[in-house]
């Protein structure tokens, strides 16, 4: 597809939220480096947020969004995972949620009457439940029940790493309803209960992962997202934005690593000279902005083709996947620029280093999204 070059409107509506970034969320995110932001902070932070555009920037207008594309809304998103994934993906859950909800059908429309305006303002959190302790990538496998009494369903079982999780006002979750597969139901935190506890993980504590755990939670049938069976299918839908939106986060991560590492080599001598004069420190900033602008390019094209209206599913993996292993050589070569102060707590490049790792993670692993691309290129699939 032709790259368009970003619109003066786009320009002005990312500096602005740059110049709010800088001064609001950005102090906020080196407190709270690698412990968790209290829910109450976090929603200060997604309130004023939600005035720039996220989560609700591509959200049609009749439905309290923008009605902007999902190119600019993506851009907007980069500059916050520039400062901070944690945050960033506290607020992608919230962008999944409004387009979700934005998207249901007429007969689910009082779910989207009661939940999309306090996501779109930044008040209340939502959260995803798919991966349980035994089963990730595998969305066939799921075994957590919600077995239909009437016109209520009984929810039982665990989910695993739900991203969200403490923050959580509700939760989508997808569950097997029986003889008719999977299935999304909303699950209110205060009307319908669920219990959580935090995961502790190598990076990314500031916002919370959790275990959720449903015993006997009665949740009415009203509050299935789709049809029962319709789980799959609407699984591969969100994902190809989702999928997208992580190669955002991994951008942004990359090039808070090549701004510190630019800073570094400017300033800070080796051998009598900046290390930007050292040829191997010229060469490898070189190949760590081709390659964050590579993944950037990537990601941008599916927004694109959202916005055009075009399946871009192996677009999308492949925007994942590569961004997510990009992310990990990126941060590794920061770490190498800084000498000995890369491994030190204080410099920021040993904290994405860390973050870094669990890029290529969530939503289908590296070696998932490679299954997926060859699958739809070649129609033979080696899941099996």
């Amino acid at each position: 597809m032709q790259v368009e070059m970003p619109t003066e409107e786009q320009l002005l509506a990312v500096e602005s939220f740059r110049c709010f970034l800088a001064s609001e969320v950005a102090p906020v995110a080196r407190e709270f480096r690698d412990r968790p932001i209290p829910k109450g902070r976090m929603r200060e932070l997604t309130q004023g947020i939600a005035e720039f555009g996220l989560p609700g920037a591509s959200i049609a207008e009749e439905f309290g969004g923008m009605g902007l594309s999902l190119v600019t809304e993506a851009m907007l998103f980069e500059e916050l995972c520039t400062v901070s994934v944690d945050i960033a993906r506290c607020v992608m859950i919230n962008k999944s949620a409004a387009m979700l909800l934005a998207e249901l059908p007429d007969e689910r429309a009082h779910l989207r009457e009661r939940y999309l305006a306090d996501i779109l303002s930044g008040r209340t959190f939502a959260g995803f439940c798919l991966s349980e302790p035994d089963i990730d990538s595998g969305v066939a496998d799921i075994r957590v029940a919600a077995m239909r009494e009437g016109h209520v369903f009984v929810v039982d079982g665990e989910k695993s790493r739900v991203s969200n999780g403490h923050y959580s006002d509700f939760l989508i979750a997808t569950v097997r309803t029986g003889s008719k597969g999977l299935a999304h139901l909303l699950v209110d935190r205060q009307d319908h209960g669920y219990v959580l506890r935090n995961i502790d993980r190598q990076a990314l504590n500031s916002q919370s992962a959790a275990q959720v755990f449903f015993s006997e939670t009665r949740v009415p049938a009203s509050n299935l997202v789709w049809e029962e069976g319709a789980g799959p299918r609407q699984n591969m839908k969100l994902f190809e934005s989702t999928r997208a939106n992580l190669g955002i986060l991994s951008v942004g991560l990359m090039r808070a690593a090549l701004d510190a590492s630019l800073a570094d080599a400017r300033e800070c001598p080796r051998f009598g000279k900046p290390i930007a004069a050292h040829q191997l420190g010229a060469a490898k900033i070189a190949e760590m902005a081709t390659l964050i602008d590579a993944a950037r390019l990537m990601c941008f094209r599916v927004f694109s083709m959202m916005d055009a209206g075009i399946r871009c599913d192996v677009q999308s993996s492949m925007a994942k996947w590569y961004a997510g292993e990009i992310a990990v050589q990126v941060c590794r070569s920061a770490v190498q620029l800084h000498g000995g102060n890369g491994l030190a707590r204080e410099f920021d490049v040993e904290r994405l280093a860390r973050e870094a790792i669990g890029m290529p993670i969530p939503d289908g692993t590296g070696e998932i999204q490679k299954l997926l691309i060859s699958r739809a290129l070649t129609g033979i699939s080696a899941f099996n």
